[in-house]
Order: C-alpha cells, then sequence, then structure tokens
C-alpha cells in the first residue's frame, strides 16, 4: 500500500496555490493482506472484506476495501505532498463505488488531489481529492480543508499582509 507520489514530501509553496494546482497524484497498492491489516486496526471484521463466498452472497462481485481504508488511503499523497499533516483542518467524502481487491494480486487506487477553491479571508484552501480504480470513480466529493500560511509580522510588530494598504 505504498503511495507513489509525483513531487518530494513537504515540496508545495503553500502560499502560492492557484485554483487549479494539481498538488499530488498517487497510486496506491491495496491487497488482501491490507484489508487483514486494516481489519485488525480498525475492528471492522466484516466477512465480506475477506471472504468472497459471503461477498458474493451480499450481492457483491467479491471481496471489497473498507470505505474508511479507502478514504484514509487517498488522502495519504496529499498529507505527504504537503509536508505537515496538521495543515488538514478537514477532510470528508461519500463513497461512491466499491474497491474490489482480488483474492491473488492487486488493486490500485488512482488519487489526484487539485486545488478547488482559495477562501483568503478564512486563511483556507479546498482541496478536491479523484479517487478511481479500473477507470471507475469510488469517492464522490472527497475534499479536504487546508490551513494556508499567514505572513509574517515585521520587525516592527505589525503584521504584513499581501495585497493589504494602510495609512501611514
Amino acid at each position: 500500500m505504498t503511495p507513489q507520489p509525483t513531487a518530494p514530501a513537504g515540496t508545495i509553496d503553500l502560499a502560492a496555490l492557484s485554483v487549479g494546482d494539481e498538488l499530488s497524484r498517487t497510486t496506491h497498492v491495496l491487497d488482501r493482506d491490507a484489508l487483514v491489516r486494516y481489519a485488525g486496526a480498525s475492528g471492522d471484521f466484516n466477512a465480506i472484506h475477506y471472504n468472497d463466498a459471503v461477498a458474493e452472497e451480499a450481492g457483491l462481485p467479491g471481496v471489497i476495501a473498507h470505505g474508511m481504508l479507502t478514504m484514509g488511503t487517498a488522502i495519504t499523497g496529499l498529507l505527504e505532498a504537503v509536508g505537515d499533516p496538521t495543515l488538514v483542518t478537514a477532510y470528508s467524502t461519500r463513497f461512491t463505488g466499491m474497491v474490489p481487491v482480488p483474492a491473488t494480486g492487486e488493486t490500485a487506487l488512482e488519487v489526484v488531489a487539485t486545488v478547488g477553491a482559495i477562501d483568503e479571508a478564512a486563511g483556507t484552501a479546498r482541496v478536491d481529492l479523484s479517487a478511481v480504480v479500473d477507470g471507475e470513480k469510488v469517492l464522490g466529493r472527497a475534499r479536504a480543508t487546508l490551513t494556508l500560511p499567514t505572513a509574517a509580522p515585521s520587525a516592527d510588530g505589525v503584521q504584513d499582509v499581501p495585497g493589504a494598504q494602510g495609512a501611514a
């Protein structure tokens, strides 16, 4: 489940973001071992995540990855790209598709994180994540909120804010 990022960790200049900027593009490999490890860590031992017969009886194509595993995995590329996970202050998604995981082999979860909006007044950026498996979208409205850097106080103790003008 090792992501393959496009940029070294923490190399994004958050002060220079623009809408449409791609912040990360990663491919995450999920296999049955990852599902077992996640089940142990989360306590979610629902058989649809490890037993093909049970999954098929439930109307599924076979074993599927846990939704929360998919959600958590999808954001790791963005976290590595910004370098400081505390800058992500919110993250939400809708589960729109299943992530089938074969008995042998693996499934590739491809994720792209792009700046969707910038709120200069709030000092935040909305990052939209696209998560796809085999060409099918598996997360919908996946969005993270990033805290953007603020201007540092000048030598006289007054905070310099780019674009702001004051009376002298």
